[in-house]
């Protein structure tokens, strides 16, 4: 009798424990459900949820504050998540919040992370649709990964490829790092550019004192460098010296076949010009005229002085001093 109280006493106890675990187990799922608040729900389209499940939480700016209710397959690209959320949330939420997925922690599960939006915006109503955004997933990052390291090894490859051809001398690169002569010659031309450069900085330095100098109101090259009508004049005088130029030339052509007439040809002037003998007798007959001039003088100078002409002699030079004073009174 004692036993089979004891018995009764003790599954009373074990239905009473294990009650109360029930009571505190479905609390606690309740409260982690939201079964027990009030409630509403919203939606948003996914073209991946990336391993989502029923039940996972959602977070506003990093606080929970609801779980995943429905996820529903709409067509081959979208995925409808349905979300349930707590009251007191719904005019904080705004409609142009966006929603994404993402992992809690490294190794965590997956939930649903709402950001606020940037521009101020109405308060989201029960049913509402937010807007999405997916992440980079764990696949594409380690296949861009991938891509990004095959590109780094040939790069690495072409590099090695370049660099042992630079070491070898090839190319114009390698002839300018291993040819010490070719290497000098480029040190010689720039060299030689930078004296080039200082020389001309030079020049344009005194260009530019010269013009500097020039009086714009007193000068011919401030004339010539601002006056439109004296470029124009100095143009038409050199075009003028240009077609004298022609004209010259076209003279000592001309000149030239007379001398070449004169030296061929049967006339006169060239038997002048080539014959010795009358040459000569040209130079003695102007020697004779020269004689016969002198002694016409003296014989002039003669009858000056004789008795019957010195009377008409003196009345010439009368009359060409008067002349002479006439002139110089005028």
């Amino acid at each position: 009798m004692k036993q089979s109280n004891s018995q009764k006493f003790n599954l009373g106890l074990f239905v009473i424990i294990s009650t109360v675990i029930l009571v505190a187990a479905l609390y606690f799922i309740g409260n982690r459900q939201n079964l027990f608040g009030k409630t509403f729900k919203i939606s948003v389209l996914f073209n991946n949820v990336n391993g989502l499940q029923l039940g996972n939480n959602v977070r506003y700016s990093g606080i929970n504050i609801g779980t995943v209710q429905d996820i529903t397959m709409i067509n081959d690209s979208t995925i409808s998540v349905e979300m349930i959320i707590e009251a007191k949330m719904l005019n904080h939420i705004k409609k142009n919040a966006v929603a994404g997925i993402s992992s809690d922690g490294l190794v965590g599960s997956m939930i649903i992370n709402i950001a606020p939006g940037k521009e101020v915006s109405t308060a989201i109503k029960p049913g509402d649709t937010i807007t999405s955004y997916s992440k980079i997933s764990t696949t594409d990052m380690l296949e861009t990964l991938n891509t990004t390291n095959d590109n780094a090894a040939l790069l690495t490859s072409d590099l090695l490829k370049i660099t042992k051809n630079i070491k070898q001398g090839k190319g114009a690169l390698g002839m300018l790092i291993e040819d010490e002569e070719l290497a000098g010659n480029i040190k010689n031309i720039i060299i030689n550019l930078n004296t080039s450069s200082s020389e001309a900085t030079k020049t344009i330095r005194e260009l530019k004192k010269i013009i500097n100098s020039i009086n714009y109101d007193e000068s011919l090259a401030a004339v010539l460098l601002s006056d439109t009508i004296s470029a124009n004049k100095m143009k038409s005088v050199i075009a003028n010296f240009e077609k004298s130029s022609y004209g010259i030339d076209s003279a000592i052509t001309n000149l030239n076949e007379v001398v070449l007439n004169v030296k061929n040809g049967d006339g006169a002037l060239n038997y002048m010009v080539n014959d010795t003998v009358l040459v000569n007798n040209i130079d003695e007959t102007m020697k004779n005229v020269k004689e016969g001039s002198i002694r016409l003088n003296e014989n002039l100078e003669a009858l000056k002085h004789n008795f019957f002409f010195r009377g008409y002699f003196r009345k010439l030079e009368r009359q060409k001093k008067k002349e002479e004073e006439e002139a110089n009174k005028r």
